[in-house]
């Protein structure tokens, strides 16, 4: 074995995985592997905070920092791990429950046009699909997370799920899977953070023009912001361009736990919900448009920065999420924004209200869609606007 393949082996092995034979170590040894600068500004921070990838918890890292208070770009670790080829940049990714901000924009875009109503019901617009026990929940509330409709079923573990990541799920049928169920609780009383909600919105989006999601989308945002490296992958299962390879920590065919490259993966339950793949330099892009105002436009965009007073559903805390977005407050100051997670993927975009540092990051993680954050991601949040 290579000195390189025994550190990272090592480093590894710390995280209580080794890596599969299948996937040869990175080629730069993790401790000479600092982040390439393309910046105006010097952030050492940041630059820390991604720096020595590959590791246990990232392959590789991608930010772009951005806003008044000054402009950072920064990559770490590597393409795969197979050549150990330095991250790529401007590669493609795989961007999650980002994509539930292009939804949001896209849902209140008509309701400035008139054509959806937030404070009317879904069942409303889809009376054949939304059974009359959910007939009180309404556009708002699916958008902010305050619906009370429970997940549909899916694979329970990362292993089924991976055994099963080629399968195509009809957004109809995850909806009648969600409404066959209990409500968690009654419309507006609690919020929850779930994927279902935005499966829902897609299909009003498709009720009310007459046209398909992923068009409306390309129309109303990515075309009129020249987004050209973003776009919704549909059946496809492959990221098309250029992209780092994603590998996640899990069982492998001979019952050891290890990476697997799970680059390839078609749709679960994403869909209006996540799954968008796109850039860092893109996201960026639409970031400062959508807080700018020339994404949504006039009384509507208050809307992404407006919480619901209710509790969180599981630990009974104040609403962090609004139509889109969500919220936290770091450095003693309010940050909006949202992340998102696919196997191998953790994505986030993120600013403060005026726009004064923007933030936007791509970490291959080796635990994304795990409970706790990623700490490769958690690290470059708090570099960037500071601890909560």
């Amino acid at each position: 074995m290579s000195r390189t393949a025994s550190l990272l082996s090592a480093v590894l092995l710390a995280g209580v995985v080794a890596v599969p034979s299948a996937l040869p170590a990175a080629a730069t040894p993790p401790d000479r592997a600092p982040a390439h600068l393309a910046a105006q500004h010097q952030n050492p921070a940041v630059a820390a905070a991604i720096a020595g990838l590959p590791s246990a918890d990232a392959t590789a890292a991608l930010v772009r920092v951005g806003g008044d208070e000054g402009v950072w770009r920064g990559s770490s670790g590597v393409h795969d791990l197979r050549t150990g080829r330095p991250a790529d940049p401007g590669a493609r990714f795989r961007a999650g429950s980002v994509t539930k901000v292009f939804t949001a924009a896209v849902a209140l875009q008509l309701a400035a046009e008139g054509r959806l109503d937030l404070d009317r019901s879904a069942r409303s617009y889809l009376p054949e699909l939304i059974p009359a026990s959910y007939g009180d929940v309404t556009v708002r509330q699916l958008l902010n997370h305050t619906h009370g409709i429970p997940a549909p079923d899916f694979p329970g573990t990362l292993e089924e799920a991976y055994a099963d990541r080629f399968r195509v799920h009809d957004p109809r049928d995850m909806v009648r899977s969600a409404t066959s169920k209990k409500r968690e609780f009654a419309p507006g009383e609690r919020q929850h953070y779930l994927n279902i909600g935005y499966t829902i919105t897609g299909l009003l989006i498709e009720r009310v023009t007459g046209d398909s999601y992923e068009r409306q989308v390309a129309r109303r945002i990515l075309h009129p912001l020249g987004l050209c490296d973003t776009y919704l992958p549909g059946k496809n299962p492959r990221i098309i361009g250029r992209h780092n390879h994603g590998y996640q920590i899990m069982r492998l065919d001979d019952g050891t736990t290890g990476l697997r490259d799970v680059s390839v993966w078609g749709t679960t339950d994403g869909w209006a919900a996540g799954d968008i793949v796109s850039t860092t330099a893109d996201l960026e892009r639409f970031t400062d448009a959508l807080f700018r105002g020339r994404v949504v436009r006039g009384p509507l965009l208050e809307e992404m920065f407006t919480l619901p007073e209710v509790t969180d559903f599981k630990n009974g805390t104040p609403a962090a999420y609004s139509v889109g977005l969500s919220m936290k407050v770091l450095g003693g100051r309010e940050v909006w924004g949202k992340t998102g997670g696919r196997w191998g993927y953790n994505a986030a975009i993120a600013s403060t209200r005026d726009g004064a540092r923007t933030l936007v990051y791509s970490v291959n993680s080796t635990d994304a869609k795990g409970q706790d954050m990623n700490k490769v991601a958690e690290h470059i949040m708090v570099a960037v606007y500071g601890r909560p």
